[in-house]
């Protein structure tokens, strides 16, 4: 059996923010209580804010400085190149390649208002668009300014989605990966 409570500080007032399981066949289920993501603002971890939803332990995020040249172009237009990237990598994604500010050519790059929030990297600081003549590729570029501690040393710095632009890594062009988070090429 459950049973729904709803959530009231001041003028606040989220119905079925709660739920308790009074009976569960696993006995040490019952009597606990399960908020609602949705129903709270912010979530915390002990001090440390959670964004998006709880961390899989089961997940590498992790951030490296690295010495290899990695260039971005898109239609063979250069946006980006550095001997100096940050390389983060995340568990079943491609390996993003964050980059110096002056590193960026911003000839090409328009700011949009897009923000996003990863569980393990914090909110974004912000997006860019490429434009190259009358093609825009929509939010390709991102940059996180404060982001978690894990990932500090990508605070700033420049990335763009792999799936997006073409990558070349010691000269080596990437493949454009598919993941769930560009369905399309722009």
């Amino acid at each position: 059996m459950v049973e729904l409570y709803r959530l009231r500080a001041g003028d606040v007032h989220r119905p079925h923010a709660a739920k308790i399981l009074r009976d569960s066949s696993f006995e040490r289920l019952s009597g606990t209580v399960r908020f609602d993501w949705a129903a709270l603002d912010t979530w915390f971890e002990e001090d440390e804010r959670v964004f998006v939803h709880p961390r899989n332990p089961y997940v590498r995020v992790d951030a490296l400085r690295s010495s290899r040249n990695v260039r971005i172009e898109l239609e063979g237009v250069v946006l980006g190149e550095s001997s100096s990237p940050t390389m983060v990598f995340e568990t079943g994604l491609p390996t993003r390649y964050y980059l110096n500010r002056t590193e960026i050519e911003f000839d090409h790059l328009i700011a949009t208002d897009t923000v996003t929030e990863c569980p393990y990297k914090g909110t974004t600081a912000g997006y860019w668009s490429v434009q190259l003549g009358d093609q825009i590729c929509r939010d390709a570029a991102w940059t996180y300014g404060f982001p978690t501690r894990e990932l500090l040393p990508i605070a700033g710095l420049i990335a763009f989605y792999n799936e997006k632009v073409d990558i070349f890594v010691d000269g080596d062009k990437l493949d454009r990966p598919k993941t769930h988070f560009v369905r399309s090429s722009s």
